[in-house]
């Protein structure tokens, strides 16, 4: 479990130290403008309630090969943004490379490296390599969400994806259908924490529906190693668990006054440092995402599927709400949001 927890700060964190890379108005996937409607939240949801009934409906038909070759494809894409940053640090400072010319050859280094990950992923799928991926993968995400919207979107969007995330579960069980196949592709959205040295996700079966010992992107379980002696237990954390709580980190960061000095200006240049205002808001709500994560361990540890966003995105939420009043006054709270 601590590790688990470990795995969770290491993506939030490390999206924190990239977010300056990509905090620019061209970047934003809906503009500076769209940043404050909330018209794009609700497509961002119907494009996760299509992408869920897609995936079943190609899994019930056989067509495993096609939902992981899509898979791998944005995964690649995703590794590409947390890359492409930590690629230009070394080139800048390591290798003195700068200018328009030298940005094209990192971005293809950056494409290969990601590439070579996901070949990797895909031949020696092993629970570290899937750790690997997904924090990465992780980062990026929460990054680019993260960066356009403003916070009070981003709990919109928290409190109805904890909503789906509960109905999913406990009601028409159709995240757990979801979560078997994504497990059976040994694809890298969830996180692993194995508590045997001879624990392999390589050959990690079951089904949750069947209380096995997999879990998807919005559920947690932990495999007590019940269906074989030689300990297939591990703790499993869907990605989409860590994304939501970090994504509202990041947005706080980006959207919040800036009060207080500077407190992270590492990347220089033409990008926006974090003030200690917006940075002690975002740590707060690091804290009440990690409660949240302490509440829902007590449910897992009893080792049956549970949903984590509820108690992930309302302890986050939470400590986003007392952190903002506490050190930036209520009124920031609030940003004028429209529909479209």
């Amino acid at each position: 479990m601590l590790g688990m927890a470990g795995m969770f700060i290491f993506t939030i964190c490390m999206g924190i130290f990239i977010q300056p890379f990509w905090n620019f108005e061209e970047v934003r996937a809906f503009g500076e403008e769209g940043s404050t409607k909330a018209g794009y939240i609700f497509f961002e949801l119907l494009l996760i309630f299509l992408f869920t009934a897609a995936v079943i409906w190609l899994a019930r038909k056989g067509l495993q090969s096609l939902i992981k070759g899509f898979v791998l494809l944005a995964l690649w894409y995703s590794m590409t943004i947390t890359i492409l940053p930590l690629i230009s640090l070394i080139g800048y400072y390591v290798g003195g490379m700068d200018g328009q010319g030298s940005g094209y050859m990192m971005l293809i280094a950056s494409l290969i490296l990601s590439l070579g990950a996901i070949i990797a992923l895909y031949k020696y799928p092993e629970w570290w390599v899937v750790n690997g991926v997904g924090m990465i993968v992780g980062s990026g995400v929460i990054v680019m969400i993260g960066i356009a919207f403003v916070p009070v979107l981003i709990c919109i969007f928290m409190i109805a994806a904890a909503i789906y995330d509960y109905w999913a579960v406990h009601r028409s069980k159709h995240m757990l259908e979801l979560a078997d196949t994504m497990i059976d592709l040994k694809l890298p959205v969830v996180l692993v924490a194995p508590k045997d040295t001879n624990y392999s996700f390589r050959s990690e079966q079951g089904s949750m529906r069947d209380s096995g010992s997999t879990a998807d992107s919005s559920t947690v379980q932990q495999d007590d190693g019940g269906a074989s002696k030689k300990g297939r237990d591990a703790l499993f954390m869907g990605l989409g668990d860590v994304i939501f709580p970090g994504m509202l980190v990041i947005s706080s960061i980006t959207f919040l006054p800036e009060i207080g000095p500077v407190v992270f200006d590492f990347w220089g240049g033409p990008t926006k440092p974090v003030h200690l205002g917006p940075m002690l808001v975002a740590l707060g709500t690091l804290v009440g995402g990690l409660f949240g994560y302490a509440a829902l361990m007590r449910f897992v540890a009893k080792g049956s599927a549970q949903p984590g966003l509820p108690l992930l995105n309302g302890g986050a939420i939470l400590g986003h709400i007392i952190t903002v009043i506490v050190l930036l006054g209520p009124a920031a709270l609030w940003q004028d949001i429209t529909f479209l």
